[in-house]
């Protein structure tokens, strides 16, 4: 599925496109006057804004768990967090989708994006056991990623820019919340084959 921002750029231009004898605009006013004249820019505009609130909300929530410990297999704040429950329980309490268990399942089923795309709630993966997918944490912003690193450690932030996680950088994926609608109703999101 499309990301709402692209899925409003394309229904936007397809209406542009099929304007009979519309000019094309002249300025950016005109742009403008046109998406508001077909109601287009509030509907933008408030798309922008549930994605930017349901971000928010996933981080803010994320930062909540600082300090929890790290437990293999661990999915919940009283027995630990692993990296790939960890982001499996803040999806699954803050918008109600539930994503795969393992982190190479997480990156299966969610849309790639390039790493100058990131936004805060976007999925980062590294390579941190010799095999692609094998780490997961959530993007918060500002280079800035939070995770459930490794055994004896807990949740914290660290950032993308040192050594260790540049070179071991995976790719960077976004989950679909297009059916976002306030809070969606909790979803599967199965892996694509």
């Amino acid at each position: 599925m499309l990301h709402p921002l692209r899925t409003a750029a394309l229904i936007f231009g397809l209406l542009l496109a099929n304007t009979v004898h519309a000019a094309p605009p002249a300025t950016p006013d005109d742009m403008s006057r046109l998406l508001e004249g077909k109601g287009l820019l509030s509907q933008i505009d408030q798309m922008r804004e549930s994605v930017t609130h349901t971000a928010s909300d996933l981080v803010g929530n994320a930062m909540g768990f600082l300090g929890v410990p790290y437990k293999r297999g661990g999915s919940t704040a009283e027995t630990g967090f692993d990296c790939s429950g960890f982001v499996k329980a803040m999806y699954s309490q803050t918008i109600g989708l539930i994503l795969p268990r393992k982190a190479e399942q997480q990156a299966a089923t969610t849309q790639r994006i390039d790493q100058t795309d990131l936004q805060p709630g976007d999925l980062v993966f590294f390579n941190t056991m010799r095999r692609a997918f094998s780490h997961v944490g959530i993007y918060i912003g500002e280079g800035k990623f939070i995770h459930s690193p490794k055994p004896g450690s807990e949740v914290r932030v660290d950032n993308m820019g040192l050594s260790y996680w540049s070179r071991r950088f995976d790719g960077a994926r976004r989950v679909d919340t297009s059916t976002a609608n306030g809070k969606p109703p909790a979803g599967t999101i199965e892996p694509k084959m």
